[in-house]
């Protein structure tokens, strides 16, 4: 795979607490997302005009969920939209191992078959760790690998859990924590957060 100006991971959390409504909910936000031109434009924007994105499904385990796939065009965008869409609910959902599932997000980070400037995993879920390694230090070992690690909170069942994403699971250059009220709203949400990573730290979303 040619180079590309960032490697980014979706981490999505798949655990019991996300039911099938939410869950069809979340990937038709992830998908919709990159049918968006602000996103393919962030995503083509830099200097070698093209990002390099997977995703990873977890709960009380994690399974890749999306092979690479180099977005440079429309054409490219909209099939990793159509991946998505098309990706099973695999793990079955369990326990929120939140650590565990940022463990496989950095793993397939290491996989990229692109050389990438910039490194970073995007990390949703509606709960707190509750099983497998804590998220704090997973977090600190991706940093020091130079891992850009941002989250995303929907608090519909832990009204504070944004506190919880921003102090054990983000880290690393530029990163971000934001909330949504719940899976209706993760639709916008994941749009501004999708042209934030994609464009790089200091950059506006609109």
């Amino acid at each position: 795979m040619e180079p590309v100006d960032v490697a980014l991971v979706l981490a999505v959390d798949v655990s019991a607490s996300v039911d099938f409504q939410e869950f069809a909910l979340m990937i038709g936000g992830l998908s919709a997302a990159f049918r968006e031109p602000s996103v393919l434009a962030a995503a083509t924007g830099g200097p070698r005009g093209a990002a390099a994105l997977s995703t990873v499904f977890w709960s009380d385990t994690a399974e890749p969920a999306t092979p690479w796939t180099r977005i440079e065009d429309a054409a490219s965008a909209e099939g990793f939209a159509t991946l998505l869409e098309e990706a099973p609910r695999l793990p079955r959902p369990g326990a929120t191992a939140l650590g565990d599932g940022m463990v496989a997000g950095l793993a397939l980070l290491a996989r990229c078959p692109a050389p990438a400037t910039r490194s970073v995993m995007d990390v949703s879920g509606d709960g707190r760790s509750n099983r497998g390694r804590p998220p704090g230090p997973v977090r600190d070992l991706g940093v020091a690998a130079g891992v850009t690690i941002n989250g995303l909170a929907v608090v519909n069942e832990e009204p504070d859990l944004l506190e919880h994403y921003e102090t054990e699971v983000i880290g690393g250059p530029g990163a971000f924590a934001m909330s949504c009220a719940d899976y209706a709203d993760f639709v916008e949400a994941i749009r501004r957060k999708l042209i934030r990573e994609l464009r790089g730290p200091g950059l506006l979303v609109v």
